[in-house]
């Protein structure tokens, strides 16, 4: 089975007239990794032992590795030839393009193995050999890739969804509206939704405290409502 090489191909929109359509990586990584997270906030809630964690939005999924380049094939004396004509294209991928006033869009695709779309957030470049004239000859440089997503991609893939009809709930002793909201919707601070739907009319009289034991209206909510807005 031949062996897949690692390339940098660039978004032809984001191409400038210093970058090649694609980059070759000379060696395959030895590893790489791969981090995402997410942002959360703690909700001071009065009267209950800890904070309610409420999710505020994904981070963005990075991709980091190491690159080795060297070029000690062509000899070590004056006819070698500097590394830095090998890495000088992957520079150019933190460089903003004269075409968008932007670094490139890139992939980064190893074999069936990986194709990660990304901007390159920032390279460190070590050299490791030299010459006797002081031309380097390897380099290692550490790369590192911040995922890159439409709007659009990221509504498709999550495929969210809410619910689409009001439901009625029986309030348990010591519940606030804050705590319901969390656990209806995910969202501590969605109560003033439930407390001020019209079904809950007479049933809440007093939003600071409530009756256990008595049903009150969980009204439906969009998606966009009910994560925060603005993910």
């Amino acid at each position: 089975m031949a062996l897949a090489k690692a390339l940098i191909a660039i978004d032809p929109l984001d191409r400038g007239p210093d970058l090649p359509p694609v980059i070759p990586v000379q060696f395959n990584p030895t590893e790489y990794s791969i981090t995402k997270g997410a942002q959360i906030a703690e909700i001071a809630i009065p009267g209950i032992d800890s904070p309610i964690l409420q999710f505020v939005r994904g981070q963005t999924q990075t991709l980091s590795m190491e690159l080795f380049f060297d070029t000690t094939q062509f000899g070590m004396g004056e006819a070698a030839l500097d590394v830095r004509v090998l890495t000088e294209p992957m520079f150019q991928l933190v460089k903003i393009q004269s075409n968008t006033h932007a670094p490139p869009r890139i992939r980064f695709i190893w074999g069936a193995g990986l194709n990660f779309r990304a901007i390159v957030e920032n390279i460190a470049q070590k050299f490791t050999l030299f010459n006797p004239l002081g031309m380097p000859l390897r380099a290692t440089l550490t790369v590192g890739f911040k995922e890159y997503q439409t709007l659009e991609d990221q509504l498709t893939r999550l495929n969210l969804k809410s619910a689409d009809h009001s439901k009625l709930r029986m309030v348990k002793r010591g519940e606030t509206l804050a705590l319901i909201a969390y656990r209806e919707y995910g969202d501590a601070t969605q109560w003033r939704r439930i407390y001020e739907d019209r079904n809950n009319a007479e049933r809440i009289s007093n939003p600071r405290r409530l009756t256990p034991g008595r049903e009150i209206s969980i009204p439906p909510i969009e998606v966009f409502q009910r994560t925060g807005g603005g993910r």
